[in-house]
């Protein structure tokens, strides 16, 4: 297996990631964890998102024990981000993968954003973005290195100041945010977008899929539907479980009955 390492200042100057199909074709996927003080957080869920993404890509599984070997080696005694990539190895020229070699792995590692705690904590108000995703059931849930949807919606957050904002698909539906997966509570039922034609299926989405099991059902919503709920929520493997005090105009209890309960069994899992 080989592995690069890098710290993310200089990942983009790496003359194997420029010459690979990755930057040529997105032909690569990731996954972004936590890690403190020696700790992969939530490993197996990481782990079994990557091989499914190999599966479906078709592209060679990395040595997983390596490969967390690797990744234990490149965390240190700090609160920290850690990206794995998987890159397919290089081989003829053009789309085909026939003769591609060995999957290359790639562990970049980053500071962990700290404003992070402060929103498990308090909550946040989001928007609606304008934007909308595209439908692309061959790489629906899939987290490719092709980001640009996600580039161009960053780009609406910033220059509206929101720190987060739901994100609809081309027919109105609710998908998820732009950087987390999302949920919602209507009385004793929680609820979270159908991602089989788009979107990212979070790790921190498949833990609450099974911590919350028959109480939780995969919804094609509306935004009107969204801002009828009793309580929403955002996940991902940074951010935790974050829950949303408003959408716009439309304002949510700080009982945060459902996050707490979700919290407690993040923070017992890890």
């Amino acid at each position: 297996m080989q592995t690069i390492f890098t710290d993310s200042i200089i990942a983009d100057t790496d003359p194997l990631l420029a010459l690979s199909r990755a930057w040529q074709l997105g032909d690569a996927h990731f996954s972004t964890l936590h890690a403190r003080a020696g700790r992969l957080f939530h490993w197996h869920y990481h782990q079994a998102r990557l091989m499914a993404a190999c599966t479906r890509l078709q592209m060679p599984m990395p040595d997983w024990n390596a490969l967390y070997a690797a990744a234990l080696a490149a965390t240190n005694d700090g609160d920290q981000v850690l990206r794995i990539t998987l890159v397919r190895g290089p081989g003829a020229r053009g789309y085909g993968i026939a003769g591609c070699g060995e999957t290359i792995v790639m562990l970049n590692r980053s500071p962990f954003p700290a404003h992070y705690y402060r929103w498990r904590q308090q909550g946040i108000g989001i928007g609606v973005c304008a934007g909308r995703l595209g439908q692309s059931p061959l790489l629906a849930g899939l987290k490719t290195v092709n980001r640009l949807e996600q580039v161009m919606l960053k780009a609406e957050l910033e220059a509206k100041g929101w720190p987060e904002a739901v994100v609809l698909d081309a027919g109105g539906r609710v998908m998820e945010a732009v950087t987390a997966n999302l949920f919602w509570r209507e009385g004793e039922r929680m609820y979270t977008p159908d991602l089989s034609m788009g979107g990212v299926c979070g790790t921190l989405r498949a833990w609450c899929l099974d911590h919350l099991g028959e109480r939780l059902t995969l919804a094609d919503a509306s935004l009107s539907r969204l801002l009828t709920a009793d309580e929403v929520w955002l996940t991902n493997a940074l951010m935790g479980v974050v829950p949303v005090t408003a959408i716009g105009e439309r304002h949510f209890s700080s009982d945060f009955i459902m996050v707490k309960e979700l919290q407690q069994a993040y923070e017992e899992t890890e």
